[in-house]
């Protein structure tokens, strides 16, 4: 065994998840965002936050572009700089469970090996799935960074969609098809499921979500 390895040990907490349950009053659990660029995962994560904030619901948000700013930086788009930027992230992600916040991950992570492999990172019923559903050509349509157009161009190599496969999940918990719903319409599924399901606490307020998906 490897004496780095073997000269590290694990330290229990004075304080568990189900001590900050009770204390934040309501569950930690992964929102894992996927689904191809342009089919509104930071949308729909940011419209969600803002809503869970004003319940008083302690969350973030990881977004795939601005950790690729920071703790990814040093990664690529390769499929093995990929999988290791899900597995950070994953790491990360549990951390935040542990934390006792509802983590909400907004990245493509088009393999399911890779999604499949974030799930078992944590309990059972912490992993929710969210497919953010939309045909390739929507999210072309939209393509708010101007990204899909020089993937076609051939600027861009290897871009999930295009010249990269995306892998549909096939039992997410939760499907949004957001060429056919509103960001209201998909934030309302989203709460439902976490309030049916004993996250969260129901709440009477109204919230204001943005019209487009993007």
């Amino acid at each position: 065994m490897d004496r780095k390895k073997r000269d590290v040990y694990w330290h229990e907490p004075s304080i568990t998840v189900e001590d900050r349950w009770k204390s934040n009053n309501h569950k930690s659990c992964i929102l894992w965002f996927t689904g191809l660029s342009a089919s509104g995962k930071s949308t729909l994560a940011n419209a969600l936050s803002n809503q869970l904030h004003m319940m008083g619901v302690k969350s973030y948000i990881l977004d795939g572009d601005n950790i690729r700013h920071g703790l990814n930086r040093d990664l690529g788009f390769s499929p093995k700089d990929r999988k290791e930027n899900i597995r950070r992230i994953g790491e990360v992600a549990k951390l935040f469970v542990d934390a006792g916040l509802i983590i909400m991950t907004a990245f493509i992570s088009p393999y399911k090996e890779d999604r499949k492999k974030v799930r078992e990172l944590v309990e059972v019923g912490q992993f929710i799935e969210i497919f953010v559903k939309c045909p390739l050509s929507e999210c072309e349509r939209r393509d708010p960074k101007g990204i899909y157009k020089k993937a076609r161009a051939g600027e861009i190599k290897a871009y999930t969609g295009i010249s990269a496969p995306y892998e549909e999940p096939s039992d997410s918990e939760i499907v949004l098809e957001t060429d056919r719903k509103s960001v209201k319409e998909c934030v309302r599924i989203i709460l439902h499921y976490l309030i049916d399901n004993g996250y969260i606490q129901s709440t009477s307020r109204l919230y204001k979500v943005p019209h487009e998906v993007t």
